[in-house]
């Protein structure tokens, strides 16, 4: 490290500096002429004490060095340091442990490895610095870790995430090389070959290329949610090799018991088959179910013989009744817009012809539609002027189901005003305005995108009842009116969630022009499906009124990976509790209990489960507050990922073309003796790195000590010598 002394001032004031302190210690120090008459004691500088001559210069040394030294630090001087590093040239061993590579067999492997250990030695003897890298795992060059004992156990196989990893981990640092050995199989991510790395990257190409002679389960194709009593398809996809003109047996099995069998008779250049079985769902929540083909003499492996399907099976749709006074357009489109979702069952009513105190219409099978619990009303120009099915609304109302009120102009304002919370209409009859909609920039109660309700502008004008709006208290406005280009504070759609019934009303007809209008400038209906879609869902969402919340933060893990529960606990006023002791009891499809006890806190409501085989869980959690029992129930899946069976053929042209990208080589497992030598030979000289540093002298603490050390030998022999 090399150091220098920079001035912020001009050099020739430290010549002041010695001034200043010579004229200080001279002043101080020297005879008075009046005190050297004779008859009185010597004296200097009216410092009275007898002092000899070497004593005088010895003290007025010392004040001379401590006033110069303190007016050079006046000065405010620089000390600039220079620091060189010499980084030796880096090298890592990313070993791909996946459990693919050691399919081919563990002996062989170990050879390798073996062949590894080796070269890591000579590459630190060569002066290089070496560390040795593993998916989910870094072990460093500290010790002598061997590398024959690395557990090639990885699910998965992500080699560019591997190598960004170690591009993110030795940025700025003086790496050259690194050696991948891998089989060339991935599985996660994107293929390496992709990425950019400022390092040559050395492959090392493991497994075997010849493909096996196999059967596999490539993958299932079936829906991720069922309804119960439905029909539903399971779609096995199959890939063979080397069995030609022979036949395989598929089986559907739940539980143990088969559901179905079919037989697969490969072609002679057909590798890839299809074949589909259908099956009831007859029980609710999450059912497994496994398809299965069935050994063959001389297959390969059988770990990829198989897959598990996991389906929730759901007790019905949400039920929609929309009940409209005459046949309309709009009631279409409000039906092909709720039957998007599969969660709707949507059942369509028209009034025609009655009478006010008319019978109600009959459902299906000849019930009344009042026998039938609906979870959301859609009313289209109801209640209307003439009374009809006045008596039907009633009872609907009663139940304080969710609302959807739908103005044209048979409705009547009286009766809507009455039983909305939502907005108040005076109007006068027979006379209505043409308007078109403006998103409201202030409703974030859905996640609207503002930029696409921009096409609302060009869409045809709604017909809306001519009069005053008055939005009531707790509502929420979604869309304005506008007329022409003027935008007018009158809502066009606006909710209320905080009433007892959750309603909604569209203040308008003509929702059929507008999705045709959609249609024909973007040959879409998104926007407008999508805006009235999120409003119902809004509506007619169940409140979860519950005081114990636990669930898992997703409703499916991966073998291998933590279960996260999150629990939630209110008190009667819905204040968040915390600090109650919960247990969580665990059951798998087999009748398997697993009981843990946690308690949540202010700082983590989570908790984790590790090591939880495949299968369907169903749990059961339960805390005790203010003397009662709260119990939350739920249900998730914890999934196997064969992946690693799924494809056990080395792609070495995929490591032949990474290495050629990076200026690297690529070499098979027995020629790794050839890499030593490659990375030795070529001259990979070490690192040179200097840092800067400006330091103020004034900042030396040990300085302060010695000025304070000086000043205070001076003051000391001064006293002992009799001065003051």
């Amino acid at each position: 490290m090399r150091s220098d002394v920079i001035f912020q001032y001009s050099p020739w004031w430290i010549v002041a500096c010695l001034l200043v302190g010579a004229v200080y210690a001279v002043a101080m120090y020297q005879p008075l002429p009046y005190l050297t008459r004779p008859g009185l004691a010597g004296t200097n500088g009216g410092l009275v004490g007898s002092f000899d001559k070497r004593t005088t210069y010895g003290l007025a040394a010392l004040r001379f060095v401590v006033v110069s030294l303190l007016c050079f630090l006046l000065l405010n001087p620089l000390i600039r340091s220079l620091r060189t590093l010499t980084e030796k040239p880096k090298v890592v061993l990313a070993v791909d442990n996946s459990e693919s590579v050691a399919a081919a067999g563990r002996p062989a492997l170990n050879r390798t490895l073996a062949g590894l250990q080796a070269i890591r030695q000579q590459l630190i003897a060569k002066g290089l610095d070496v560390s040795v890298r593993t998916f989910g795992d870094t072990i460093t060059n500290e010790g002598d870790p061997d590398l024959t004992q690395i557990p090639f156990t990885q699910r998965t196989t992500d080699l560019s995430g591997l190598l960004s990893g170690v591009r993110s981990d030795y940025e700025g640092r003086n790496l050259t090389d690194v050696v991948l050995v891998s089989d060339g199989i991935f599985n996660q991510g994107v293929s390496p070959t992709f990425g950019q790395y400022p390092f040559a990257v050395q492959t090392v190409g493991l497994g075997d290329t010849i493909p096996k002679r196999d059967i596999q389960l490539k993958g299932i194709v079936a829906n991720r949610i069922a309804y119960l009593g439905n029909q539903f398809p399971v779609q096995a996809e199959i890939v063979s090799n080397g069995f030609q003109g022979q036949s395989a047996t598929v089986v559907l099995r739940q539980n143990g018991k088969e559901l179905g069998r079919q037989v697969l008779r490969f072609g002679k250049n057909d590798t890839f088959n299809q074949l589909t079985f259908q099956t009831t769902a007859t029980q609710k929540g999450v059912q497994h179910y496994v398809v299965d083909v069935l050994p063959q003499p001389g297959e390969f492996s059988l770990r990829n013989n198989r897959q598990d399907v996991y389906l929730d099976v759901i007790d019905g749709k949400e039920k929609v009744l929309l009940l409209a006074l005459t046949p309309h357009p709009d009631v279409k489109a409000l039906r092909n817009l709720l039957e998007k979702n599969q969660n709707y069952e949507v059942d369509v009513r028209i009034l025609t012809g009655g009478q006010p105190g008319a019978a109600e219409p009959a459902a299906a099978g000849g019930t009344s539609a009042t026998d039938k619990a609906y979870d959301l009303l859609i009313l289209h120009q109801l209640p209307d002027n003439s009374g009809i099915g006045n008596d039907l609304i009633k009872k609907y109302l009663a139940k304080n189901t969710p609302v959807l009120f739908v103005l044209g102009n048979q409705s009547a304002m009286g009766a809507f005003n009455t039983t909305n919370p939502v907005m108040q209409v005076s109007t006068q009859s027979n006379q209505s305005d043409k308007v078109t909609g403006v998103f409201n920039p202030d409703f974030k109660q859905l996640n609207l995108d503002p930029a696409k309700l921009e096409l609302l502008s060009k869409l045809p004008p709604m017909g809306v009842p001519y009069g005053d709006f008055r939005v009531q208290p707790g509502s929420d406005v979604v869309l304005w009116q506008q007329v022409g280009s003027v935008r007018t504070t009158k809502p066009l759609l606006a909710i209320n969630v905080t009433a007892p019934r959750k309603t909604a009303v569209l203040a308008g007809e003509g929702l059929w022009a507008w999705r045709l209008e959609e249609y024909a400038l973007t040959d879409k209906q998104e926007v407008v499906d999508e805006l009235m879609q999120k409003v119902i869902q809004l509506i007619s969402v169940k409140e979860d009124r519950r005081k114990l919340r636990v669930y898992p933060i997703r409703n499916e893990f991966v073998a291998g990976e933590k279960v996260i529960f999150e629990t939630e606990l209110y008190n009667d006023i819905y204040e968040r509790l915390y600090d109650k002791p919960v247990r969580l009891d665990i059951s798998d499809e087999k009748g398997i209990s697993r009981s843990y006890n946690y308690t949540p806190t202010a700082a983590n409501s989570r908790f984790e489960i590790s090591r939880l085989p495949q299968g369907a869980y169903r749990f059961r959690a339960t805390v005790s507050t203010a003397g009662k029992a709260e119990v939350s129930a739920g249900q998730f899946v914890v999934r196997d990922q064969q992946l690693e069976a799924l494809n056990t053929t080395a792609d070495h042209g995929l490591l032949r073309q990474l290495a050629q990208q990076t200026g690297g080589q690529f070499y098979s497992a027995n020629r790794i003796d050839d890499l030593v030598r490659n990375l030795t030979a070529a001259p990979r000289p070490a690192r040179l790195t200097s840092t800067e540093e400006m330091n103020e002298i004034i900042n030396w603490r040990w300085l302060f000590f010695v000025v304070l050390t000086l000043a205070t030998i001076e003051w000391g022999l001064r006293k002992f010598y009799g001065g003051y």
